[in-house]
């Protein structure tokens, strides 16, 4: 199968959206190539987002709902619109690669909301584009995104590869040469229509694709379940995903799925997941403290550094985002941002600082500051090491918590009668 790391002509990497900004950084960290990318137009016009925006190559749209609500003049919003997606298109047909939400908009659902027809639209006419040029033709490769808890710090995320699909030539030579030319035409409805359907139908079954997250969750625990009478276990996130893809195809019984839902629902409840029960069914009890010593001493270790240079803004990120009124996916942005930020200008003002006040205006002051940068690397590193150990240890704590609750023992009564409802079914 064709994948973005063979195919040699233009990408459009199209997945599901439900984490903000988060979601394209996910898929631009997953390859190499040189990313491009189309949005609302008023997150490029928002003091930091926007200007991060704006240098990963961000194309601003006006959507339909703004013009209709008297907010951008049609005309104006049309013009836009259609310079965007001419410029979508070049860079597409010249080998770039694009990263598209086909939604729309960010959102919390388990599932696919319905594409909008723009970036069928402009990969059409980047394989008009690309056509005359004489170039490879582009191609739209379905992302699967999936998080273990997508609004959580530090979560697990699994980015996968679907079937690429084939984007269709439409339209004559003359065509082809006025789009190439710098003309916007709009593709026929009646090629734009069905290659939607098709992404539709490809990027969905990568997708938790799930009536609602607490079926999913269930999906994930019996995909444990059934590893562990398989006498194998589940050692990463992809092999959860893929195991609880396993179970959504394989449609287990209602008596099984409500089970499921139901045990799911108190490991969630305490901030927990399917990693929690051994194999037996029984809540995993275990004393983490040389992990809470070690991650206490890491953290405290670099903490010198790795506060002034990241916390602070990690911080105030943390703070906005946690108080905005726009969704989990808007404060999952304003915490990534302030991460994201600190190399950029952080960094390099507090080494600037810090070396100016030891050497003062010399030349060695630059190369102080660029020998700095990598410090503030290796101790954000510490810092996180210490961080994830100091996780395990609380994880710890609530699996002991709900193992000597009443709640556990149902828990694990639960896990019991599954265990065995999947015996009898096999």
């Amino acid at each position: 199968m064709t994948t973005s790391q063979t195919h040699e002509g233009g990408l459009v990497y199209a997945s599901i959206h439900i984490n903000g900004l988060v979601d394209p950084l996910a898929i631009m960290k997953s390859q190499s190539r040189r990313i491009i990318s189309i949005g609302r137009h008023d997150i490029m016009t928002m003091p930091v987002i926007g200007w991060l925006t704006r240098r990963m190559g961000s194309q601003p749209v006006i959507r339909k709902a703004e013009i209709e609500g008297g907010f951008a003049d049609k005309e104006l919003a049309t013009k836009i619109n259609q310079r965007s997606m001419l410029t979508m298109a070049n860079c597409i047909a010249s080998g770039h690669a694009a990263i598209v939400m086909p939604e729309g908009k960010s959102h919390q659902d388990s599932h696919l909301h319905a594409l909008r027809t723009g970036p069928l639209r402009f990969t059409l006419n980047a394989a008009s584009i690309a056509h005359h040029r004489g170039l490879d033709n582009p191609m739209i490769q379905p992302v699967g995104l999936h998080y273990r808890c997508h609004h959580w710090f530090r979560t697990d995320v699994y980015v996968e590869f679907g079937e690429p699909l084939l984007i269709p030539l439409v339209g004559d030579e003359e065509t082809h040469r006025r789009v190439s030319e710098g003309e916007w035409i709009e593709p026929p409805a009646e090629h734009v229509i069905p290659l939607k359907e098709e992404l539709f139908d490809k990027l969905s079954p990568i997708t938790p694709d799930a009536p609602d997250w607490e079926t999913y969750r269930a999906w994930h625990l019996l995909g444990h379940r059934r590893a562990n009478q398989d006498g194998s276990m589940l050692t990463s996130y992809k092999e959860e995903v893929l195991a609880a893809r396993e179970v959504r195809n394989s449609s287990p019984t209602d008596s099984v799925l409500n089970k499921a839902r139901e045990a799911a629902q108190i490991l969630h409840s305490h901030d927990l997941d399917s990693r929690s029960l051994d194999s037996e069914g029984r809540i995993k009890r275990e004393s983490s403290f040389v992990s809470a010593i070690l991650g206490s001493l890491l953290m405290l270790l670099s903490s010198p550094i790795s506060i002034p240079s990241t916390g602070l803004q990690a911080f105030i990120g943390w703070y906005v985002g946690d108080r905005t009124d726009e969704g989990v996916d808007a404060r999952t942005t304003h915490h990534m941002i302030g991460a994201v930020f600190s190399p950029l200008l952080m960094w390099p003002l507090i080494s600037f600082i810090a070396g100016a006040f030891v050497f003062g205006l010399e030349p060695i002051l630059l190369a102080f500051v660029i020998l700095s940068l990598p410090v503030f690397h290796i101790s954000n590193l510490v810092f996180l090491r210490g961080y994830d150990l100091w996780i395990d240890y609380g994880d710890a704590k609530r699996r002991n918590s709900l193992a000597n609750s009443e709640e556990g023992r149902r828990l694990e009564e639960v896990t019991t009668q599954i265990d065995s409802e999947l015996v009898v079914l096999k």
